[in-house]
């Protein structure tokens, strides 16, 4: 049997050497490139697989041979006891740069992240007021707090504490605040700086410790809180007047009491799921196309049946009283008006989604007043429209009644 070849290289073999591969013995190897860049590589054969590991340069500025022969013994006994060097390696970076991408996370603190995300979004943002709105509420409420803590641990603890002092007295402010923590919060957690559940989430964590807000007044419209109204809208499918359909419809649809109550079968297309409301019935003058929710076309096709020319008639003919929806209101012991749930559904797009603030604008049929915002959106963003509206209908069903089916009505009831 030939004897194995064992330190065959000399220090002059190895300053004089061509380009190619230079075996010393024992799994060392001098490999040696037409640039004349010299390395060190050590073979080994480990579970019937042949590997290399670079230990390093040649030469007089990088590992000698003896060191290099030093090298390969440790690495030798390594791979006698199983272990491969090469994936220990391998491990032993990815858990270096974990650590020191650890110890960077740590440093970010949760301003930071605000300004990165202010940064990002404001563009997209209505006006410099709103701009201005986000970063005085920050300023003023939530950094004296946890600006400059790391965002990895600003908890629920904390969030209560900036919110508990405004949360009566400040209720619309509160809101607010408590959004666009969620918001910087989401924002912290795509990025990788930190873990778990967000801590400003509203739904099933803070709702379950703060009171709902107190009723908001918009102008002379008063408005239902958007936390409220799920379970509002899980109390009109308790009830079987037209007015009830009518008033979940008005809310699906974000859309004004003139425009449900004066809606004709002809303006409604159920197969596209789309209610195109005339220019002469708008109060900008110009016809609006209203995305239906898979909800809004199922109250639709409950009131079919009526066979009459609106959507939603009276019990003795001609369109629903333009007081219906509101009296409704008052014997559920609401004090509300049906106006107010579009303020409802822009706080929730504002606060709860990512959408932007024309789309919402879009959605409730306001004009937007900047030429140069309008003359860019020349369109109707109709295919966002109907995500945000399907978004919507979705979050007015989470409870308590999701799921519930709507009868038919063969009797109409102006109540």
């Amino acid at each position: 049997m030939p004897k194995k070849l064992s330190n065959v290289l000399t220090p002059l073999a190895v300053k004089n050497a061509k380009p190619g591969r230079h075996a010393d013995g024992g799994g060392l190897h001098l490999l040696v490139k037409e640039s004349g860049a010299r390395s060190w590589v050590y073979r080994f054969m480990l579970n019937g697989k042949s590997r290399d590991i670079g230990l390093g340069t040649a030469g007089p500025d990088g590992i000698s041979l003896a060191d290099a022969r030093d090298a390969r013994d440790a690495l030798r006994l390594k791979v006698k006891a199983g272990i491969d060097p090469l994936e220990e390696r391998q491990r032993e970076a990815a858990e270096a740069l974990a650590t020191a991408q650890a110890a960077q996370v740590a440093g970010i603190t949760f301003k930071a992240v605000a300004e990165t995300y202010i940064g990002a979004n404001e563009g997209s943002w209505r006006n410099d007021k709103h701009r201005q709105q986000w970063k005085n509420t920050l300023a003023t409420y939530v950094y004296p707090v946890i600006g400059e803590l790391p965002v990895a641990e600003v908890g629920t603890a904390h969030v209560l504490q900036i919110l508990e002092p405004i949360w009566k007295a400040k209720a619309e402010t509160a809101s607010r605040v408590r959004g666009r923590m969620e918001t910087i919060l989401d924002a912290a957690k795509a990025r990788g700086y930190r873990d778990g559940e967000n801590p400003a989430r509203w739904r099933g964590h803070i709702a379950q410790i703060l009171p709902v807000r107190s009723r908001l007044t918009r102008g002379h419209h008063k408005a239902m809180p958007y936390e409220a109204i799920p379970a509002f809208v899980g109390a009109l499918h308790k009830r079987e007047a037209v007015a009830a359909l009518a008033l979940e419809y008005t809310i699906l649809t974000a859309a004004r009491t003139g425009e449900v109550i004066g809606a004709k079968w002809d303006e409604v297309d159920l197969d596209k799921a789309v209610w195109t409301i005339p220019a002469s019935r708008m109060k900008a003058g110009k016809e609006h196309r209203v995305p239906l929710s898979p909800r809004a076309v199922e109250i639709l096709k409950a009131t079919q049946g009526l066979r009459k020319e609106w959507l939603f008639p009276a019990s003795k003919g001609g369109s629903m009283s333009s007081m219906a929806m509101s009296m409704l209101l008052r014997r559920m012991n609401v004090d509300v008006t049906v106006h107010g749930f579009r303020s409802g559904f822009r706080d929730w797009s504002a606060e709860c989604t990512g959408y932007a603030h024309e789309v919402a604008e879009m959605a409730l049929a306001h004009t937007i007043e900047n030429k140069v915002e309008r003359a860019y959106r020349r369109g109707d963003l109709f295919d966002k429209r109907r995500r945000l509206m399907d978004d919507w209908a979705a979050y007015c069903a989470t409870i308590p009644a999701a799921g519930v089916n709507v009868t038919p009505i063969r009797k109409a009831e102006a109540g």
